[in-house]
């Protein structure tokens, strides 16, 4: 009776031991995990990363899977979901708003170069030509929203409440609007095929790159403040994870910062730091 004791003893131990190494093992492997999957749109953020930021990874063992999106609110879904690893298409403003409403955990982890909103001409060719009641086109989702009024009170055609946040203004929070202007707030991605029905459009950096609208055409951009850059964003879970460390390490690496220099045709604005 007692030999079976000790014997039952033993292979408690033996489980105990292997459970505990077992897990050990599963750390190890999510600490060197190398095949990473990204949601991706077509736009600069997820070129730039391909062309600028993956062969620094590769050269480290690392894969990825690129996995296409047809709007962003789907490719954080995912990303929460846990089904990619990454993305790198939206800024502080838009995450935080997705997280709020979406009841999200992903978290953001380093700025990377950003393309700045920009007024462009509609039917005006000339921020001089503004006169009482012009139509402009700005986006209706709220963070990029708020970057068109922020711009428009930066080149002073109306005034916003000083008491709200500017990451998150809407039409609402206009005080003064002199010249009686009349906004129409609509899908980004609709505005550039529009732009003529308009006397003047705020667009966004992806929209911009993909209308094919030439960046140095913009008659005045944004300043890009802190929640407005774009970000490498994970899930809460993995924000320690060595490969998002990797990922972080090449957005900031020498290597890159060489690849902006050479390919940056003043579409980019990059972060301090970068």
């Amino acid at each position: 009776m007692k030999f079976k004791k000790l014997l039952a003893l033993g292979a408690a131990l033996v489980f105990s031991v292997a459970f505990i190494a077992g897990c050990g093992s599963n750390n190890s492997d999510n600490g060197a995990k190398k095949e990473l999957s990204y949601s991706k749109s077509q736009g600069p953020y997820s070129e730039l990363f391909e062309k600028g930021v993956k062969p620094i990874l590769e050269k480290q063992g690392y894969t990825f899977k690129g996995v296409d999106m047809s709007d962003l609110v789907q490719a954080d879904q995912v990303l929460s979901d846990g089904e990619v690893d990454f993305n790198v298409e939206q800024h502080t403003a838009y995450m935080k708003n997705f997280n709020e409403k979406q009841n999200g955990h992903l978290v953001a982890l380093t700025p990377i170069p950003t393309v700045p909103a920009g007024i462009f001409s509609g039917s005006k060719t000339s921020l001089d030509q503004v006169a009482d009641g012009d139509t402009i086109a700005v986006p209706n989702d709220a963070s990029n929203m708020a970057r068109a009024y922020a711009l428009l009170q930066k080149i002073g055609w109306i005034k916003l409440d000083p008491n709200k946040d500017l990451a998150t203004v809407t039409q609402a929070d206009i005080i003064e609007n002199p010249k009686h202007l009349k906004f129409t707030e609509m899908k980004s991605l609709t505005i550039p095929s529009v732009r003529t029905d308009f006397d003047y459009i705020v667009i966004t950096g992806a929209i911009i790159y993909n209308a094919k609208i030439d960046p140095k055409t913009a008659l005045a951009n944004e300043d890009v403040l802190p929640q407005w850059l774009l970000q490498v964003v994970v899930n809460e879970k993995n924000k320690d994870a060595q490969w998002a460390k990797d990922i972080v390490a090449a957005y900031h690496s020498q290597e890159f910062k060489d690849y902006m220099e050479k390919n940056n045709n003043g579409l980019w604005f990059v972060p301090k730091g970068e």
